[in-house]
């Protein structure tokens, strides 16, 4: 049995405890929060022990390894203290806002040997699970170009003040766009050599980006585009499609897979084979499925700190890109 602790007891902490809490080889034993009162609510609902000062839970005996979903600008020193308690650690995305914290993040797991997991879910989503397998099986051949697209209502529920300034991890690039770029580098098989990108706020008065669109150049000689759009008002549009030398793929997580040859596109997979009514439910619980194997069996976790290290490598290079409105070589 893994005992788990909680570290950042939010929104997005709900739903690591909704996961643990089907899985019967884990339990939440401790939750980490600052607000009292809305950590007295999470506990109460949870159970498990509460700390408003997340040391306190890293120093606990009684906890094997933590699972960290607080704002983004706080994650290194966490990490950093949970890994030389030798905790295991599950890390929401991203992993943190500069390259060099992540690799200060990379060091202290290697150096104190504890198992450590980015929390890129799309890995775990059913439609996505099976593009992998499809294009793993080379029926469509080789994959030429990739689009992947999210435009969503930036100012969603979830969001919290921390969320409008770049300088603490902020804005649709950093917590969304991080999504877009996982999902094109997992499915094309290949590491981005090169990114020119385009960031801009347009819909929203704050210090970070709500829009963009970058060119990926992949090491494989394939490439794509990403397109992030947090607006004020409008609808939401979500999907991925894939050109591929023996015919093309149209995913959409909520709606399933088309797949066109000769002319015709066939729906091969639809909402209730993938189901989408929950499919965020069971790619977390998928994901906490192969960290806890990861540390049972001292196996490299499905996502390693090396491949989340490059994933945000690309982001910055985008930003990067956007500033100096140039290319930018990996």
């Amino acid at each position: 049995m893994i005992r788990v602790g909680i570290i950042g007891a939010g929104h997005w902490g709900e739903k690591h405890a909704d996961a643990i809490g089907s899985l019967s080889n884990v339990r939440l034993v401790a939750s980490s929060r600052t607000n009292p009162e809305a950590l007295e609510a999470f506990v109460n609902k949870y159970g498990g022990k509460a700390y408003t000062r997340y040391q306190d839970l890293i120093g606990d005996p009684d906890v094997d390894a933590v699972a960290i979903a607080t704002p983004h600008h706080l994650h290194t020193d966490i990490v950093i203290e949970a890994a030389k308690w030798g905790k295991h650690i599950l890390l929401e995305k991203p992993i943190a806002p500069t390259l060099e914290e992540c690799d200060q993040i990379l060091q202290v797991v290697d150096e104190n040997q504890v198992t450590f997991m980015a929390g890129h879910t799309n890995h775990f989503v059913p439609v996505y699970q099976k593009i992998k397998e499809i294009l793993q099986g080379g029926e469509l051949g080789r994959p030429l170009l990739i689009t992947d697209r999210t435009l969503k209502r930036w100012w969603a529920p979830n969001r919290r003040e921390w969320h409008l300034d770049r300088r603490t991890g902020g804005g649709m690039w950093m917590t969304i766009g991080v999504h877009n770029i996982d999902r094109m580098v997992w499915l094309m098989e290949s590491r981005v050599k090169s990114i020119c990108a385009h960031l801009a706020t347009g819909f929203h008065d704050q210090n970070a980006d709500d829009h963009g669109m970058a060119l990926l150049r992949f090491e494989n000689g394939s490439a794509g585009t990403a397109a992030t759009v947090g607006y004020k008002t409008g609808a939401p549009s979500f999907g991925t499609e894939i050109v591929c030398s023996e015919g093309l793929m149209r995913i959409d997580k909520m709606t399933g897979i088309s797949i066109a040859k000769d002319e015709t596109w066939q729906h091969i997979l639809c909402d209730t084979e993938i189901n989408a009514d929950n499919w965020m439910e069971t790619a977390m619980v998928e994901e906490w499925r192969s960290f806890i194997s990861a540390i049972e069996t001292g196996d490299q976790p499905p996502i390693t700190g090396e491949y989340a290290r490059h994933i945000m490598a690309v982001i910055f290079a985008a930003e990067e890109s956007a500033r100096e409105k140039k290319e930018i070589r990996l």
